[in-house]
């Protein structure tokens, strides 16, 4: 994917308080240097670190800041350029502006722009690590991205406050890729993408169960990253508290027989098969019709093995007059990650395993992570990230490796 994608683009873009909003100048000028027409916007807060001069010296346009400008409003300025634009970037996006667009609130230009306009929104987030991890920004975000918001971001590192986390704005580079790829051509235009995500449950009683600490957060990431990229996707998830992606038909199951049998059934239609989700490996035998009472003893659960879903898809990877389906696992891995992987990709006759290292806070329960993935004759290493950008970068590979005959497939 080029840059030339976003040639003649009209970008409005959105700048809001914080103190990555100096950043937005460099954003100005990479839009500019990819062929985008640049407007820009500042918040009031914006403009108490950077002026609008600067960003009118660098898009060659006039900067507004205020829905009170009597010059530009005349002629109703804020409908004109609503309708103007072809995509919005706030970037930075901060926790204030989140919250105030998952809320709809139109109490300044840039949130009233946002409304009234019908130009796809892009936000890439910048903020402080515990405001970027607290419970409602999380929640604000899993609202826009119900709306068919972009969420680009944020990176993770140390941050003008001191701390070290997830919350740093995109470099300008990496924000214009990503929306380069968004305008480009469809990686993956027509394919049938089965995801499976989330947590598998397994009853003990009508009260308890045996399950995991999956969020399902990585699996809905993928869903997401393969409908941007144009695919048909199918989405089968165990209890996970999640919206749907925007375009993605979705199915819920409970346990690892559930999801084995709406897996089997989706096999036969689709071209790519992601198996993100955590199956519960056993099951007890038996599942007690009442709620087991304390007795003084000790309570012995006999466990049974669950259908490995994975091997049996893979059994059915070659179709006669059909190009075998593409298949990718992921690895969980406590210790001798690369070595567990690569031993499962080469066990389940996999074309593509994401391996990712759990426990201590790492992985599950986590809104970002950090990936390696292994092929046959390759490995690329993803850097810690939000979970939908790695999602991004991790269907990006597949629809590289997938495109190359599989003797060829190699790290390039």
């Amino acid at each position: 994917m080029t840059e030339s994608a976003l040639a003649n683009l009209r970008v409005l873009l959105g700048v809001s308080g914080g103190i990555a909003a100096y950043k937005a100048a460099e954003l100005t000028r990479r839009l500019r240097d990819a062929g985008a027409d640049v407007r820009v916007v500042l918040t009031e807060n914006a403009a108490r670190f950077v002026t609008p001069l600067t960003f009118q010296a660098l898009s060659g346009q006039a900067v507004r800041t205020s829905l009170w400008d009597e010059a530009a409003e005349a002629a109703m300025g804020h409908i004109e350029l609503a309708r103007w634009a072809q995509r919005i970037v706030i970037a930075p996006a901060s926790a204030d502006v989140i919250a105030r667009l998952a809320h709809g609130r139109a109490d300044d230009l840039l949130t009233t722009l946002c409304l009234a306009s019908a130009a796809p929104l892009a936000i890439a987030p910048a903020m402080n690590q515990q405001m970027w991890a607290h419970a409602a920004t999380q929640a604000n975000l899993d609202l826009l991205r119900t709306r068919g918001v972009d969420v680009l971001g944020p990176a993770s590192g140390s941050q003008a406050c001191g701390d070290v986390g997830a919350g740093r704005l995109l470099e300008a580079d990496a924000i214009v890729a990503e929306l380069a790829t968004r305008h480009g051509p469809k990686l993956l235009d027509g394919a049938r993408v089965l995801v499976s995500a989330g947590p598998t449950y397994e009853d003990i009683d009508p009260v308890r169960f045996i399950g995991n600490r999956s969020s399902g957060r990585m699996g809905f990431a993928v869903a997401q990253a393969a409908a941007e990229q144009g695919a048909q996707v199918h989405l089968i998830a165990g209890p996970a508290h999640l919206p749907t992606p925007a375009g993605v038909t979705r199915c819920d199951v409970r346990s690892a027989r559930e999801m084995h049998a709406a897996i089997m059934q989706q096999i036969p239609q689709c071209d790519i098969f992601i198996s993100a989700a955590a199956v519960g490996d056993y099951r007890p035998g038996e599942v007690a019709a009442h709620k087991l009472k304390k007795t003084g003893a000790t309570l012995r659960l006999v466990l049974t093995e669950n259908p490995d879903i994975l091997a049996e898809v893979a059994a059915h990877k070659t179709r006669p007059g059909k190009p075998d389906i593409f298949l990718v696992g992921f690895a969980a891995e406590t210790q001798n990650l690369e070595t567990g992987a690569r031993a499962k990709l080469e066990r389940k006759k996999l074309d593509l395993i994401v391996a990712n290292r759990v426990g201590d806070g790492a992985g599950f329960d986590a809104t970002d992570n950090e990936l390696l993935l292994l092929w046959p004759g390759g490995k690329e290493h993803l850097p810690r990230a939000d979970k939908l950008a790695l999602a991004r970068s991790l269907l990006v590979r597949i629809a590289g490796l997938r495109a190359q005959p599989a003797g060829r497939r190699s790290k390039r």
